[in-house]
């Protein structure tokens, strides 16, 4: 049985300090409240038995700036090769498939998709 996971880590190469999250949804308003703030390098993503998870990056915090989206199992050694080395500021993880429309419907209320938990300062 697989697990829906994701675990994130300070060095490139899933190196340096790592921070795993096993929860159905969970929103990072603002990652200094883990004091990882601008520090994501790579991240492995597993979607778990339905094969759906999407994790979605912010530079900003409150989910606002410039994002990027994964979804699936992926495995992301270098988050430079996407532009965003050290620039996560806010982050959501969930268990289903965010389309773009959602993603910026949530920029724009600033506010965590329903049913996450949701982390703040």
């Amino acid at each position: 049985m697989a697990e829906l996971r994701v675990s994130l880590w300070a060095g490139r190469n899933f190196e340096a300090r790592r921070i795993r999250f096993r929860r159905r949804g969970v929103a990072v308003r603002q990652c200094q409240a883990l004091e990882f703030n601008d520090v994501l390098s790579s991240f492995r993503l597993r979607a778990g038995n339905n094969g759906r998870a999407t994790l979605v990056l912010f530079s900003g915090t409150a989910y606002q700036g410039d994002f990027r989206v994964f979804r699936g199992n992926r495995d992301i050694a270098n988050l430079g090769n996407f532009g965003f080395n050290n620039r996560t500021s806010s982050f959501i993880f969930v268990g289903r498939n965010l389309t773009t429309s959602q993603i910026r419907e949530i920029q724009r209320t600033r506010t965590a998709p329903r049913n996450v938990v949701e982390i703040r300062t």
